[in-house]
């Protein structure tokens, strides 16, 4: 991590504090997806600053998008760049379905409440169309749609697709609606909230992430019937979900003479707080932190493990 990406996590920690967000510890134990997490009320978001989102891994974006679909969380990139062009304020951008945006825009949604409209894509600007609001619009001003069409330069099947919300507008399109409706037309692209209808594809991407650690290959053995994904690139391991029980238990694995294990499982413990999730260590002979409030479990009591129920209960 550069000098700079740190200046720009600590910008966005004071940022959200200030927002009223409650701010997870600095992942750094070892290379995480994600740097921080952060909470206000029910929007929960994990954050990651990258300076040159064009350096992005398809891996590391996906990781991120299992671990904040595990746990109804955002997933967000605070970037500046992408290779060699500059990103632009007030716009949204997109790196492998992880949205991204300035710092300033950033600072603009959480401290003023000012969402942007314009989302870049590969085809250029477009804008999300409240195809209702134009409807309904259009039928008060007495207007037919081949009339606002023909007003703002499209076609009658255009329109048709903004107000039946399948078609996104050109910013240029956008305003011309904004002029001859007399309303704001475009939908505010909100970053906290948690994408939908993704869970089935991502699921199954994310149990082809392989594991070669012993402890971890039992637990997920133990609880194949569950909710359960191994994760690589966080503080954690493991997460294990029950929606509707509203379990959620964000777990690491003790690994042979890890030498930044107490500093991993204050990153565990801080996150279990902000994702509102129950936090365990699981340990294979090593000695647990000895200051760490952490619930523990052995080799041996894997073995015993026959449901969730038992896992939690130990």
């Amino acid at each position: 991590m550069t000098y700079r990406e740190t200046e720009k996590i600590r910008a966005a920690e004071a940022i959200l504090k200030e927002g009223g967000f409650t701010v997870s510890q600095r992942c750094c134990s070892r290379p995480s997806c994600f740097d921080i997490a952060a909470r206000k009320n029910e929007s929960l978001i994990f954050i990651k600053v990258q300076q040159d989102i064009g350096c992005v891994s398809p891996y590391d974006s996906l990781e991120l998008r299992i671990i904040a679909e595990e746990v109804s969380a955002a997933s967000l990139f605070i970037s500046e760049k992408t290779r060699d062009k500059p990103l632009e304020d007030d716009t949204v951008y997109s790196r492998y379905n992880v949205l991204a945006v300035t710092s300033k825009t950033f600072e603009n949604i959480v401290l003023r409440g000012i969402y942007p409209l314009v989302q870049a894509g590969p085809g250029g600007y477009y804008v999300e169309i409240d195809g209702e609001a134009i409807k309904r619009r259009r039928q008060e001003l007495g207007l037919s749609v081949g009339e606002v069409a023909e007003k703002i330069g499209i076609s009658r099947r255009t329109l048709y697709g903004y107000e039946r919300g399948m078609a996104k507008a050109s910013v240029t399109a956008a305003y011309n609606l904004l002029c001859t409706l007399g309303i704001p037309v475009a939908k505010p692209v909100n970053i906290f909230e948690v994408p939908r209808n993704r869970r089935k594809p991502l699921m199954a991407r994310a149990r082809q992430i392989f594991t070669r650690n012993k402890l971890l290959q039992k637990i997920l053995r133990k609880l194949a019937g569950y909710n359960v994904v191994a994760v690589r690139k966080a503080p954690f391991d493991f997460v294990i979900t029950v929606p509707e029980e509203d379990v959620k238990i964000i777990g690491g694995v003790a690994g042979d003479n890890e030498t930044t294990l107490n500093r991993r499982v204050e990153e565990i413990l801080s996150l279990s707080k902000v994702v509102q999730a129950r936090p365990v260590l699981v340990t294979d002979g090593q000695k647990p932190p000895l200051d760490k409030d952490i619930p523990c479990v052995n080799s041996e009591e894997i073995s015993k493990i026959k449901s969730l129920e038992d896992l939690c209960k130990l």
